[in-house]
């Protein structure tokens, strides 16, 4: 049985399991056109149907201007929130073990089984104004319900899962003697964690960041309950496309959609690109 391996090694390298690039290939490419482009092209035929006038007046007016900002802007912090601290969460539940360590890492998945709705309608029962948390706050100057705020602390509670479970399995496959051989050759813990791990996890970082982020641009459910919805103030972009298509304004809908889809794709992209130069340049500096 060997001999007759060893005989037919281009036989043998060429056996797949799955069926041919070739099949799989053209299985993935309509699969995906199928699910995500055809819906997405949609988008974009009904927005060519408008003329250039139409179209920047429904994309550019102040109000469509303030939801962009507080949309993506608060997308942003909320993700930037989660890569600090989903990181750390991560590094605690890989790097130690404790009682009731299980049912910890079991409410990191809470944001993804939960209902966006019920989400919402937590959160606001906990920052209201007479809420477990809002009746300390308030007094102290922090309102969060029906505030930009809110919606950073909701946007952020989405989207701790995509970092946290991006960078744990990172970490469990970090090689620990690396940080025991700079320890052993005088290297302080910082230098430690810059050097050694954070060239590690750093792509994963990325990964979860721009999951957390994709996420929370189109987050809909979990934040219209605490952010009051208040035009000019804290009236996200998806909800002021759900009001256009309630008017049956569906020209004006899309075109707030197709600039969504078009600024998250732009920036989904930049993500990925900076992420595969960082794990291009790690491995080149352990070559």
């Amino acid at each position: 049985m060997t001999t007759a391996a060893t005989s037919l090694p281009g036989r043998a390298s060429a056996f797949r399991v799955m069926p041919g690039f070739n099949l799989s290939l053209g299985f993935t490419v309509f699969y995906l056109s199928l699910i995500v482009l055809l819906p997405l092209s949609a988008v974009f035929l009904k927005t060519f149907g408008m003329t250039w006038e139409a179209f920047w007046s429904a994309v550019s007016s102040e109000r469509v201007v303030a939801s962009y900002r507080l949309t993506f802007g608060a997308a942003l912090i909320g993700a930037l929130l989660n890569v600090l601290f989903g990181g750390i969460v991560a590094w605690v539940l890989v790097r130690y073990e404790f009682p009731g360590k299980k049912i910890v890492d079991a409410l990191v998945d809470l944001p993804f089984a939960l209902p966006t709705a019920v989400a919402g309608i937590a959160l606001t029962a906990l920052y209201s104004s007479n809420g477990w948390l809002g009746r300390y706050l308030e007094p102290l100057g922090i309102k969060v319900a029906f505030t930009p705020l809110g919606i950073i602390v909701a946007l952020t509670f989405i989207g701790l899962p995509f970092v946290v479970r991006t960078v744990q399995p990172v970490l469990q496959d970090a090689e620990r003697e690396l940080e025991e051989a700079a320890a052993s050759l005088g290297a302080s813990r910082w230098q430690t964690f810059i050097r050694i791990i954070m060239p590690t996890i750093l792509p994963a970082l990325l990964t979860g960041f721009a999951l957390a982020f994709a996420r929370a641009t189109g987050e809909y459910g979990s934040v219209i309950f605490i952010a009051g919805n208040m035009p000019m103030v804290s009236e996200i972009t998806p909800l002021l496309i759900i009001s256009k298509l309630e008017q049956y304004d569906y020209a004006g809908a899309t075109a707030i959609a197709a600039v969504m889809l078009t600024a998250s794709f732009v920036l989904l992209l930049t993500i990925n690109l900076l992420q595969a130069w960082t794990r291009k340049r790690g491995q080149t500096e352990r070559i």
